[in-house]
């Protein structure tokens, strides 16, 4: 690299820093420094002498420039800055007017007349034919933002992108033919992939508007097939719950006598005092066992229906009860007939909701009576037991407290505690 090059690039390099407005944010020393590298990486693959490989680098550091002044024309700006700098340099006049003219053959819709012409507008669009070239085309369509030249949409872009690669730009020198060409064409196939993604994308958007007006059109339909699909679920959840909270009691009643019992039973013969607080306790816990097993049996119905029923549209057949009994043809014959008629599946559906809420109705009445005989039985047997050793001054209390903790040993946590407490 010869001084002056040195000092055009230090010259540079300061000048963008100081004088570049913050808006260009592409053609900034970034890109110059590109240009540059490409510049002379096809001077080093060609037969350029030394004096034109120069020429070359000067005017690859000096092209853009202008843009401390202005967009438009930044190429004589360029051109101009390039004549005052190097004239301060006691560069020849032959130098000075080759940088001019490689600079002035960057205009884009420029014909290159010699071979530093072909050079510098291969090296200035170098990225074309690069990995970074959606990096540098992402921050050139940004500089037009910014700039307010044009605001293009991420689609408009590429299809301006898809353009210029195809259409408006070509490589002049056989280095960029061979090296830089094959890059251009992957570029330029991504481009097209991507935009053949945009527009199927775009496609599905408006099908899906499409039937998104059509159902919108038909939201009487879909507010009510919403309305039975959530009243439905909701009372199907509902008797899940109503199913598990009857199950904990029967567990818990279940493992009281099955447990406690057996430890009590054994103290009765020396401890008399306690039969009668035992038997209300064992009343109470098998009231709740058997009513909690009253809330969770199943009713079974006929499972049959006839042909009547159906065309009567007086059975059904969303619930197994009405059908388990029926053959499969004359099962599917029934259902061919409900699904033909949309009248007939909301009156069953109806029918589904009405029967399930009579079953819940029925669940939780029971289930909070069995909650209430199981809260008044720990009540009443709490009282029962405590009257009962108030009544014994000869009790033992150590006896007691062994027996309580020999039960919470053997019982899991909750229901230890709940009946020690209970002692």
């Amino acid at each position: 690299m010869s001084k002056l090059v040195e000092k055009t690039e230090a010259f540079v390099f300061d000048l963008l820093k100081n004088e570049l407005p913050n808006t260009i944010v592409y053609h900034n020393h970034t890109h110059t420094l590109r240009v540059f590298k490409s510049t002379k990486e096809i001077i080093e693959n060609s037969k350029i002498d030394v004096n034109d490989a120069e020429i070359l680098e000067l005017a690859a550091l000096l092209h853009d420039v202008g843009y401390t002044q202005t967009r438009d024309g930044h190429e004589v700006v360029s051109a101009k800055i390039a004549r005052d700098f190097l004239t301060s340099e006691n560069a020849s006049e032959s130098l000075i007017k080759s940088v001019e003219n490689c600079i002035l053959a960057t205009q884009f819709d420029a014909q290159p007349q010699n071979e530093l012409e072909k050079i510098i507008r291969d090296a200035d669009c170098s990225h074309f034919g690069k990995k970074y070239f959606p990096e540098a085309s992402e921050f050139l369509r940004k500089e037009l933002e910014l700039s307010g030249i044009a605001n293009y949409t991420p689609s408009e872009w590429l299809d301006e992108n898809i353009k210029v690669l195809s259409k408006k730009h070509k490589y002049h020198t056989d280095y960029a033919l061979k090296n830089w060409q094959s890059r251009k064409e992957k570029n330029l196939a991504k481009l097209i992939k991507t935009k053949k993604k945009q527009k199927t994308k775009i496609k599905n958007e408006e099908l899906k508007a499409k039937y998104k007006a059509q159902y919108k059109n038909e939201s009487p339909e879909r507010a009510i097939q919403s309305f039975y699909r959530t009243a439905l679920k909701n009372h199907i959840k509902l008797s899940d719950i109503a199913d598990t909270k009857a199950n904990i009691l029967l567990s818990v009643n279940a493992i009281i006598i099955s447990v406690v019992l057996a430890n009590l039973i054994s103290k009765l013969d020396t401890n008399p005092y306690l039969i009668w607080p035992t038997v209300i306790f064992t009343l109470f816990s098998v009231i709740s066992m058997v009513m909690s097993i009253i809330a969770t049996r199943p009713n079974v119905t006929s499972g049959q229906f006839t042909k009547e029923d159906v065309k009567n549209k007086e059975v059904n057949l969303t619930f197994f009860g009405n059908f388990h009994k029926m053959g499969l043809k004359e099962f599917e014959w029934a259902i061919n007939e409900m699904i033909s008629d949309k009248e007939y599946i909301y009156k069953s559906l109806t029918k589904d909701l009405y029967f399930l809420g009579l079953v819940l109705e029925r669940k939780y009445r029971l289930l909070r009576i069995t909650y209430t005989v199981f809260m008044i039985g720990i009540i009443v047997s709490l009282l029962a037991f405590g009257i009962a050793v108030k009544n014994n001054p000869g009790v033992n209390i150590q006896d007691v407290l062994n027996t309580s903790t020999h039960i919470q040993s053997v019982l899991p946590n909750g229901v230890a505690n709940t009946f020690v407490a209970m002692l």
